[in-house]
């Protein structure tokens, strides 16, 4: 008689299973969302329009200084990474540390969430140091920029409340959707039944793998924060977060001047405008995508659609318009700076071989 009852899965095929539901996780979810949100936001667009838009509307003189303004960007944040590096003993030189965040942004573009992984390996390999101390700098300097994002969206709120509170009361049913949730009893009760089960689940559970890992990585984003505070260059450290969020800003502030309707936007509602964009599209990028595309054009489309109803040029199509060329004319410069990156180690690597040939062969 046969027996029915499929067998358990043999431990082999449970950690292949295991591995499998771990990559599509990292990789597969980021791309369905990528694609599925860059079908959604061309759906019902005419991409003859669209196209024509662009070409006739745009200057792209501001588009290549937003691009230059970008690659600031980076060697800031290479800047002060090294200032976290130092203080834990690693001197690297800036160009290599400029590199590795060239790289870090390709690699996500391809992998994400895997160029952060990738630079501090490269970093910790390059330098001969721990790669836990580096991954530690780097986790610290990540969630510096989050902490960044939460305070720039409270000033958004702040400063763009009554736009905010005019487009929803514009837009009734979305007004009463939102005061509807908010006001729900059962969001308030969920929120305080899955607190109290979190707190519950870590005192009862203290030996469970995953509560472990989720504590030591809480400590290693404590102790990464502690050596901010510690370490000496405090005052330069903040210098270069505040230049790096400034040209992140800028390179939005100055594409805005590349289509007449958006530059009318910054003409109307100031810079507060553009923040408002900027604040939506930053929180945006935290969405797993393949370097942030999809979620980010959704954000400016919003955030675009906020002063839209004063500037009738200012359609759908036409906010997709400036997203996708403003994101596309980005990820092409991101392309081109992974290629330079990793032309340049390719050729490091090929002269640091050569020396030590020349060197055995002495």
């Amino acid at each position: 008689m046969q027996n029915n009852i499929a067998s358990a899965p043999s431990p082999r095929q449970q950690s292949l299973l295991k591995k499998v539901l771990s990559y599509f996780m990292k990789y597969g979810v980021p791309l369905i969302i990528t694609v599925g949100l860059c079908y959604l936001l061309l759906t019902g667009v005419d991409v003859n329009e669209m196209t024509a838009i662009i070409r006739d509307n745009c200057n792209y003189w501001w588009i290549v200084l937003a691009l230059v303004i970008s690659i600031f960007s980076h060697v800031f944040r290479a800047m002060r990474w090294s200032i976290q590096l130092k203080a834990l003993g690693i001197k690297v030189p800036l160009f290599v540390l400029t590199l590795s965040i060239f790289g870090t942004y390709a690699v996500n573009l391809v992998l994400p969430r895997l160029g952060e992984l990738w630079r501090t390996t490269y970093i910790a390999q390059r330098q001969k140091a721990s790669f836990t101390e580096v991954f530690g700098s780097m986790v610290a300097e990540r969630l510096a920029d989050t902490v960044t994002v939460a305070l720039l969206t409270a000033l958004a709120f702040v400063l763009a409340g009554s736009a905010l509170a005019e487009y929803l009361s514009q837009n009734g049913a979305a007004l009463e959707k939102v005061m509807e949730i908010m006001a729900s009893p059962w969001l308030w009760g969920a929120v305080i039944v899955l607190i109290a089960g979190v707190v519950a689940l870590f005192r009862s559970m203290p030996e469970n793998k995953l509560i472990k890992k989720i504590k030591e990585f809480c400590k290693g984003l404590w102790e990464g924060f502690a050596v901010i505070a510690k370490m000496p260059g405090k005052g330069r450290w903040l210098l270069w977060t505040f230049c790096i969020w400034g040209c992140y800003f800028m390179q939005l502030f100055v594409a805005f001047f590349a289509f007449p309707a958006t530059a009318q936007v910054v003409e109307e509602y100031g810079v507060v405008a553009v923040l408002v964009c900027f604040v939506l599209s930053s929180i945006a990028m935290g969405v797993p995508s393949n370097g942030g595309l999809g979620p980010w054009q959704y954000a400016i489309v919003w955030g675009l659609g906020i002063y839209a109803a004063t500037i009738p040029e200012l359609s759908y199509t036409y906010r997709v318009s400036f997203a996708n060329l403003v994101m596309g004319s980005q990820t092409l410069l991101l392309i081109l700076l992974g290629i330079f990156t990793f032309v340049c180690i390719a050729a490091g690597k090929r002269r640091a071989n050569k020396h030590t040939a020349n060197v055995s062969g002495r």
